[in-house]
């Protein structure tokens, strides 16, 4: 089976204190690119996350983010005495200062003072971090599944619409094919004509050059071998993609050469019908590679 380079995958979670979000995503590329945006105090995360995505994904760029967040309730007030000092210390001067000057100030409230920035410090106790990575790994391991699972979809998808591109490019090589036969007569008149205009010429001619001209003709009329080839890349597309995997750069290449076979039908076609045939090839062998560029 096939895979697309497309897919997407979120997910949520918590454990004791902490909760999360996932999302994973991925685009095309032309090779594995493992993106990942991961809380770095949590020990080892990363790397299993790393061997987890290489383990499904082949070729794409793949993006991969995950935000932890943890609830403050746990924490502890305490008071840092050397502020709460200096802060006193500083309030005595001024009801010094104002009762030197007959200044009446109002009474300090405990709340007060416990509102001034430093005076109280929330402490958090030291947690260990393996049990929320091991919560982490176990479920991601369910996001990537689902991940994987969509661009196996996806690559069914693509690999529907691929074979029965390929029956067209089948069918209207075989049309060439037919037409190719029907024109044979056409082109031995043409050969005769212009064999008969080189003889006529011939006085002073090299004959291995009339010999070399003379064959190029017939190649140049000739379109056995371009319909020949574009059958054989038919049934070599056909055999990557029943055997699946990350054969998306195989099938590239291929295209390009089902592209060059049928620029030469077109270049050789000097017939209508079968330039029509040729540029149909063209337009669909063009809409058949941009499908291959979503394939792994």
């Amino acid at each position: 089976m096939i895979k697309s380079m497309t897919g997407f995958a979120s997910a949520t979670g918590a454990h004791d204190v902490y909760s999360w979000s996932w999302e994973l995503r991925s685009v095309n590329g032309k090779g594995l690119d493992l993106r990942l945006r991961v809380p770095d105090w949590i020990d080892g995360l990363e790397v299993d996350l790393r061997k987890s995505l290489a383990a499904v994904a082949a070729r794409g760029n793949v993006t991969l983010s995950l935000r932890v967040m943890r609830e403050d309730s746990t924490g502890q007030l305490s008071v840092n005495t050397d502020m709460l000092a200096s802060i006193l210390t500083a309030m005595a001067e001024i009801e010094e200062h104002a009762m030197d000057r007959g200044v009446s100030l109002a009474p300090s409230k405990a709340s007060d003072i416990a509102a001034m920035r430093g005076v109280l410090d929330q402490t958090t106790a030291d947690q260990d971090t393996k049990p929320l990575a091991a919560a982490l790994i176990a479920q991601s391991a369910t996001v990537i599944q689902s991940f994987d699972q969509m661009r196996q979809s996806e690559g069914a998808a693509l690999d529907a619409v691929m074979h029965a591109q390929l029956s067209e490019i089948e069918t209207l090589t075989a049309e060439a094919a037919t037409i190719a036969l029907a024109r044979l007569p056409e082109v031995t008149a043409n050969l005769r004509r212009n064999i008969a205009n080189v003889m006529d010429n011939v006085d002073g001619v090299d004959e291995q050059r009339i010999a070399q001209e003379l064959a190029l003709l017939a190649v140049k009329s000739d379109v056995t071998e371009e319909i020949d080839r574009l059958g054989a890349h038919v049934t070599a597309a056909r055999d990557l993609l029943a055997a699946g995997g990350a054969v998306g750069r195989k099938l590239d290449f291929l295209m390009q050469e089902f592209n060059r076979e049928a620029n030469t039908l077109c270049s050789k076609a000097q017939n209508t019908d079968l330039t029509r045939v040729g540029l149909a090839l063209k337009a669909l062998i063009d809409q058949m590679r941009e499908q291959v560029q979503n394939v792994e």
